[in-house]
């Protein structure tokens, strides 16, 4: 089994789908009219498939905003330079740390239009390309 993608609630598709734009994520398709609402399904370009599927209902746009999420985590190749092109975008994100006091692994946080809380990360130099095991041992 592995994740396919996961569905964020929004309340204004419009404004949603120019943040996750500016993030670079690309619009692979949309089914309007679900019981679900209508949904827009995106991915990095990178990727191979949908990894988020933006869910807009309007009878339900008074909900509390951020709603069941913590977070999730986008992995960049230069943290100067998806910040850069983020502030270029109008999106403000926090200044970027280090969870280990070096120069290569970075960590910031930006937020969607829907208080939803994601997590940019630049991997140290040799790291996978994603986390494993091998990051919680040693």
């Amino acid at each position: 089994m592995r994740t396919l993608h996961f569905g964020l609630h929004v309340a204004d598709l419009d404004r949603s789908l120019a943040f996750y734009s500016a993030l670079g994520y690309l619009v692979v398709g949309e089914v309007p009219e679900t019981p679900l609402g209508h949904l827009s399904m995106l991915k990095l370009p990178t990727d191979e498939f949908v990894t988020i599927e933006l869910v807009h209902r309007p009878a339900q746009e008074n909900r509390e905003a951020g709603g069941g999420l913590s977070h999730f985590v986008i992995q960049v190749d230069s943290m100067e330079a998806a910040l850069r092109a983020l502030a270029a975008s109008g999106v403000e994100a926090e200044p970027p740390t280090s969870p280990d006091g070096s120069d290569d692994f970075l960590t910031s946080w930006v937020r969607d239009p829907d208080d939803n809380r994601i997590e940019l990360v630049q991997w140290p130099a040799g790291h996978p390309e994603g986390m494993s095991a091998a990051d919680f041992h040693g």
